[in-house]
């Protein structure tokens, strides 16, 4: 064991939160505390970012009617991608793919303008920005987590309606619609496969060896 590890407790920790993480849906209302927020914000911010650009705006909904304003452009999509999905469209329809109106905070997570600024990392991988604000959101989720918050990542919307609707510049692009509030529990299993959309594949079938393909 290294000596810069964790205690075994801070260690178990950090894997229970990674373990039960849920892409939450269902809210039960309440209030995040502004401390909380704070911290769950200061995460985020940590994260890491290629040439340490820091790529992650997040903007926090407030005013009741931009936040039913973002939930009829979640809904356009969703009607959007059940027709689009065919035969499993009604199957769709049943799910809960979003909390925007029962969530204590929303919060938009987007990339801003002038990224193209950056090229340290991003020459030959452009969406190393997208990459970077996905771990900020990721570390917001699991800090959450600890906090016995629930968040959901909401990314059915169009993005330039979105961002008209927020008065974002030039290619500043919205990313995440986060719900963020308590909850009367968390999933035991991902919802999608509690509903039996789909189920989780085994890590063995991710991991290769020396060449694409290639068992571990």
């Amino acid at each position: 064991m290294s000596a810069q590890a964790f205690s075994e407790a801070e260690r178990a920790a950090v894997y229970r939160a990674i373990a039960e993480r849920r892409d939450m849906r269902h809210f039960c209302g309440g209030s995040v505390s502004p401390p909380q927020l704070t911290r769950l914000l200061q995460a985020a911010h940590q994260a890491p970012s290629v040439g340490l650009m820091q790529p992650w705006r997040f903007i926090r909904i407030l005013n009741p009617a931009l936040r039913r304003g973002i939930q009829q452009l979640v809904e356009v999509e969703r009607r959007l991608t059940a027709e689009a999905l065919g035969e499993r469209s009604d199957e769709f329809m049943q799910l809960k793919v979003e909390g925007i109106l029962e969530c204590a905070e929303l919060l938009v997570a987007a990339l801003p303008d002038g990224r193209d600024a950056h090229v340290f990392g991003r020459r030959t991988l452009p969406e190393m920005d997208l990459a970077s604000l996905s771990c900020a959101i990721q570390n917001m989720w699991l800090a959450a987590r600890a906090e016995g918050l629930g968040m959901g990542w909401v990314s059915l919307f169009d993005p330039q309606a979105l961002a008209k609707l927020l008065n974002m510049p030039g290619v500043a692009r919205p990313v995440a619609v986060l719900c963020l509030g308590p909850v009367e529990a968390f999933y035991a299993r991902p919802m999608l496969e509690q509903r039996g959309w789909t189920q989780a594949r085994p890590l063995e079938e991710m991991v290769f060896t020396d060449s694409w393909g290639q068992g571990a």
